[in-house]
């Protein structure tokens, strides 16, 4: 093996694929033809044993081990199971597979499911997983910003870890505006980087949102959930949808959304390949509604968010196994969400070849994980993928 890589990197082929790309090259963006902002909403909160040191909760819920063999799958608290199998995300490797996935599909950036700075449960890991994630956008030339769970504070106050809850979350925006505001990579809507809420569910008087904002700098454009804009305050607000459905089918609510919800400022769309958790399987609870997973269900949320001319469509989400809102590949439905996404942005010069070719590199890095020199050589296929020389990616994969 070591000897047929030495033997790749001969001067005739270095010729043949052109000179390396370097790691610091600037990444070149997909050509499409939808301008609308797209982003893929993403969980930061999978642990793995072999990565992590244990399995974290969302693999397992109360009932599930991945541990043990389910015929040809682990165990895990999901209906639909991911082409990597479950894995940890600050893998670093796992991060380089979303991303470029995301990338090549099409995708703009990651709205970053955000638990604040409170310690609890296991909120300090998943901020440092979305940290991670973070490290690694500027490689593809991905864009982020964060939803902020306050709801998170809350549950801190009743269980006697946080005392003050609107000290707690002054503390958690002026981390924001520390670490992630001012960051070229942070999404900004009519010049104020993007904060979303999922609620409020903490704080619910505009006037507090008033006072806790009033002294960042950057002002940060403030986005509720939908039908939530009433609880919040600031100079840049609106509100995001979401997936739900009751008596009324899902997509008549996000019809009545988007009909209704005009003229109180920032609106986003989402989009999303249906819903079906596991909670009731998983031992966390009855569960809620279910919406049948499929192309279908993407394909007339995905359409109708983009016909509504939205200031940004959600992509809800890119991983929730648990809820079955996923649209990161998985053995169910293989690359046919993304491919639709790379159809209906109007990608250029992309398919689902080159979709799994990140699996590929993803499964590779695995292999070789004790080998500097082929990392190396993988580092240079992540590159070429940067720069979409998918071909010169693709032989330089296959060079072993």
């Amino acid at each position: 093996m070591q000897i047929l890589h030495r033997l790749f990197w001969t001067p005739a082929v270095l010729l043949l694929l052109g000179a390396p790309v370097s790691a610091q090259a600037t990444p070149v963006a997909v050509t499409k033809t939808e301008t609308t902002p797209v982003f893929a909403h993403l969980m930061p909160w999978f642990e793995s044993r072999e990565f992590s040191g244990a399995w974290g909760q969302h693999w397992t819920m109360n009932t599930q081990n991945p541990d043990d063999l389910l015929e040809d799958r682990q165990q895990i608290a999901a209906h639909h199971y991911p082409l990597t199998g479950p894995y940890a995300s600050g893998d670093p490797d796992l991060i380089e597979y979303q991303l470029l996935l995301m990338k090549l599909s099409g995708i703009d950036g990651v709205m970053i499911d955000w638990p604040g700075t409170t310690v609890l449960y296991d909120y300090p890991r998943n901020r440092a997983n979305a940290e991670a994630l973070i490290g690694q956008l500027g490689r593809f030339g991905l864009k982020y910003a964060m939803v902020y769970e306050d709801q998170n504070v809350r549950i801190a106050f009743e269980r006697g870890v946080v005392t003050d809850p609107l000290a707690q979350v002054r503390k958690d925006l002026l981390f924001l505006q520390q670490n992630h505001f001012s960051d070229p990579q942070y999404f900004q809507v009519q010049g104020h980087p993007l904060l979303m809420v999922f609620g409020p569910q903490t704080v619910q008087k505009p006037s507090d949102w008033a006072d806790l904002l009033e002294n960042l700098n950057p002002q940060p454009c403030l986005v509720s959930l939908w039908y939530e804009v009433q609880e919040i305050s600031a100079d840049c607000r609106g509100e995001h949808a979401w997936v739900y459905q009751d008596a009324r089918p899902h997509l008549e609510h996000l019809k009545s959304f988007y009909a209704q919800r005009q003229n109180f400022g920032v609106k986003m769309g989402s989009a999303y390949p249906g819903f079906h958790d596991f909670y009731q399987e998983g031992g966390w609870g009855e569960g809620y509604f279910h919406i049948p997973v499929g192309l279908d269900t993407f394909r007339q949320t995905l359409d109708l968010a983009l016909r509504s001319k939205v200031d940004v469509v959600q992509l809800v989400t890119w991983n929730d196994h648990g809820e079955g809102t996923a649209i990161e590949p998985t053995r169910e439905f293989g690359f046919q969400f993304l491919t639709h996404l790379q159809e209906r942005l109007g990608v250029s010069g992309l398919g689902e070849q080159d979709l799994k070719l990140v699996l590929e590199l993803y499964q590779q890095r695995k292999k070789h994980a004790g080998s500097p020199e082929q990392q190396k050589r993988l580092d240079q296929v992540s590159g070429w993928m940067s720069v979409l020389k998918m071909n010169e990616a693709a032989a330089l994969l296959r060079a072993q």
